[in-house]
């Protein structure tokens, strides 16, 4: 028996020093959502990792009308107030790998996650950011993460426009995967075919893209695409228009997703 239990001891001080698999890190989902479009993409990338969620809730609720909470949430940041929030439900220090999403405000993350952000411990873990907006994109928020955070390590992140959440399902799936979160086969998208001018016909699918939103009002002049599953993508540089229609110094870029059979939508915008 005694030799049975340093035979024991001996195998596991092997598996200790590498001879066995090496732990996963652990991941957890912690987002804030106003009105469950953030939630359901928590939701989705919480189900595919199998991770554990936390609500970051604000103590005093944004209750009122879509224009009181614009109002305030547009005092907050310009401000820099901090709301106060609920405690988490989870102990943020027993993970690793932190998927933190929010609504985009303003062009960065709502009041509710700075101050989540602020007061955590995140030094040395992983940020995962992802976000739904109504038209920008995720870039801004990431580079107020890395400012805020410069002891973290932000890595890319997922954005999608709530307008789009019938795509979440596939787009997470193929974010998670191409990622290396979760096991799985994946095609990686190409590049960028080189910018060139707009020919009527792309001017076209850009004009269709943006029609119906009145937060986009601008002419293309520059376009690049690339194949991606099941159609195209179009990153197209636009001049934005004045009231008058006249074209401005300003421009933008628009990323336009045609899907095979499908009608011009677009996916987010970087002013």
């Amino acid at each position: 028996m005694k030799k049975f239990s340093l035979l024991l001891a001996a195998l596991l001080a092997i598996v200790s020093c590498g001879g066995g698999k090496k732990a996963s890190p652990k991941a957890v989902v912690i987002y804030f959502s106003q009105q469950n479009s953030t939630k359901a993409v928590a939701e989705t990338i919480a189900s595919s990792l199998g991770a554990p969620t936390a609500v970051i809730e604000p103590v005093v609720p944004y209750d009122g009308d879509y224009g009181q909470t614009v109002q305030r949430g547009q005092q907050e940041i310009q401000s820099g107030a901090l709301p106060e929030i609920k405690p988490l439900s989870v102990n943020v220090e027993d993970y690793d790998i932190i998927f933190l999403g929010y609504p985009i405000w303003f062009g960065t993350y709502a009041p509710p996650v700075k101050t989540f952000l602020t007061n955590a411990h995140l030094d040395g873990k992983k940020i995962v950011p992802f976000c739904t907006f109504g038209s920008g994109g995720l870039n801004t928020s990431v580079n107020d993460l890395k400012a805020l955070l410069p002891n973290s390590e932000i890595l890319p992140g997922y954005g999608v426009r709530a307008a789009r959440m019938d795509a979440v399902a596939s787009e997470v799936d193929y974010f998670l995967r191409s990622n290396g979160y979760i096991e799985g086969d994946f095609t990686p998208l190409p590049a960028f075919s080189g910018q060139s001018p707009v020919t009527e016909a792309e001017a076209s699918i850009f004009d269709e893209a943006v029609k119906d939103y009145a937060m986009i009002k601008a002419k293309a002049k520059t376009v690049c695409q690339r194949d991606i599953p099941s159609g195209k993508e179009y990153l197209f540089t636009a001049t934005n228009l004045t009231p008058e229609g006249e074209e401005s110094e300003t421009s933008i870029q628009v990323y336009v997703t045609v899907p095979d059979g499908g009608t011009p939508v677009f996916t987010q915008v970087l002013r």
